[in-house]
């Protein structure tokens, strides 16, 4: 089940609270610019910080390029 709309017009990374991107049919949600993932659980985002896991080089550019073929919807839209 994909995550609420309006969840996904409000979420964003507990760091730096920037947008992140959501991957729904990998069940996460991945902050690009600090590398980092959060997963989805039972359709919970799990958001803390600290639970937030490190994504290697080769992954990173795996969910960049997903993202930029529009694999991806942005978090924290723009003008809500």
């Amino acid at each position: 089940m994909a995550l609420d709309d309006a969840l996904l017009k409000i979420l964003v990374c507990p760091i730096d609270k920037g947008g992140l991107l959501y991957f729904d049919d990998e069940a996460l949600l991945y902050n690009p610019r600090l590398r980092r993932a959060y997963l989805i659980r039972d359709d919970v985002p799990l958001m803390l910080a600290q639970r937030a896991q490190p994504v290697a080089d080769e992954e990173h550019a795996r969910l960049v390029r997903r993202a930029q073929c529009g694999e991806a919807v942005q978090t924290l839209a723009r003008g809500s």
